[in-house]
C-alpha cells in the first residue's frame, strides 16, 4: 500500500492554471469524460480541482490572467471528443487529420484557454 500520494495517483500529474476552476472541471467532464476527485473551496470559491482523463489526473488551481497551457491526450476517439469539445463552447484550433506521424491528431482551445491536443495512434502504411 503506497502511502505517500493518493490511492491510484501517477507519480506526476500536469498541474494547470486556470481563470475558473469549477468551469474547467465542468469542461473536462462534458468534453472528455473526466471523473471529477476532488476539489477544494476557499471563500466559496473553487480554487483547486483534481479530475481523471483516462489514466491520468489532471490538477487544476485557480490563477486569473495566466496564459493557457498546452495538453496532448491519446484516446480511443478523439473525433467525437473533439464534437464533445466543441458542443462545450470549446474553438476548433486544428482538424483531426492524420499527421504522418503515426497519429492522428486535432486540437480544440477550451474556454478556460487551455489547448487540448487529442489524438490516437493509427496504423502506419
Amino acid at each position: 500500500m503506497t502511502t505517500y500520494k493518493p490511492e491510484s495517483y501517477p507519480d506526476a500529474a500536469p498541474y494547470l492554471l486556470v481563470a475558473d476552476v469549477e468551469s474547467s472541471l465542468a469542461f473536462l467532464e462534458a468534453a472528455l469524460g473526466a471523473a471529477i476527485l476532488r476539489t477544494t473551496q476557499r471563500d466559496g470559491a473553487v480554487v483547486h480541482g483534481e479530475a481523471r482523463v483516462g489514466d491520468t489526473v489532471v490538477m487544476l488551481g485557480r490563477a486569473p490572467g495566466q496564459p493557457g497551457a498546452h495538453v496532448h491526450l491519446y484516446l480511443s476517439d478523439p473525433d467525437a471528443a473533439i464534437a464533445r469539445a466543441i458542443a462545450a463552447d470549446a474553438s476548433l484550433v486544428q482538424s483531426m487529420e492524420e499527421r504522418g506521424d503515426g497519429d492522428r491528431r486535432g486540437g480544440v482551445k477550451a474556454p478556460d484557454g487551455t489547448t487540448w491536443w487529442l489524438a490516437r495512434r493509427v496504423p502506419t502504411r
